[in-house]
């Protein structure tokens, strides 16, 4: 099996699955996400990014009701390192930084918490709250929080029920240019 079938084959399983208290699906949340990349212009390695950067609440099992979440899931670290034996930095990264990206922002700019969806608050909650002035500094040594930042605010767009976008597998041919290994 190949990256991309790979990929497919774990939306399949998982993805059709309410989006933890959102009005779409996983699959939808992902799609929407590369959709507002790509209407942006994002490069191919950020849509893969915004189109991935929920894997890891496909490839680790966590509790599918929101109110069940009593700490972070660390999905952003899971789907990482998923996708980083997979895919260079450059769509691995701002998947790992997307969630540090919206505490950052939470720091930054006075009006995107109330931006955020319900979801949201309560996950940035158990995510550790805005960062303070420290945390906001080591977040932009990172040399990818540019496109972490972008692909949070994607991920935040990407909650409209019925928006239509391509399908997962119109991706295949971007996803197989990108993929860093065979499988």
């Amino acid at each position: 099996m190949n990256v991309v079938e790979e990929i497919l084959a774990i939306y399949a399983a998982r993805g059709a699955g309410a989006y933890f208290g959102e009005a779409v699906s996983m699959t939808e949340h992902g799609l929407q996400a590369a959709h507002f990349a790509e209407a942006e212009r994002a490069p191919p390695t950020l849509v893969a990014a915004a189109l991935l950067h929920d894997i890891g609440h496909l490839v680790v099992a966590t509790p599918d009701d929101l109110a069940d979440w009593k700490s972070d899931a660390r999905h952003e670290r899971s789907g990482a390192r998923w996708l980083a034996a997979r895919f260079g930095e450059a769509v691995s990264e701002p998947v790992k930084l997307h969630v540090a990206a919206k505490r950052y922002l939470c720091a930054v700019q006075p009006d995107y918490f109330a931006q955020l969806s319900p979801a949201s608050v309560h996950t940035l909650e158990l995510q550790g709250g805005p960062m303070d002035s420290a945390a906001v500094a080591a977040f932009e040594r990172q040399p990818f929080h540019r496109d972490a930042v972008r692909l949070r605010l994607w991920d935040d767009r990407g909650k409209v029920a019925g928006l239509r976008t391509r399908a997962l597998a119109d991706y295949r041919e971007l996803l197989e240019s990108l993929a860093t290994v065979e499988r």
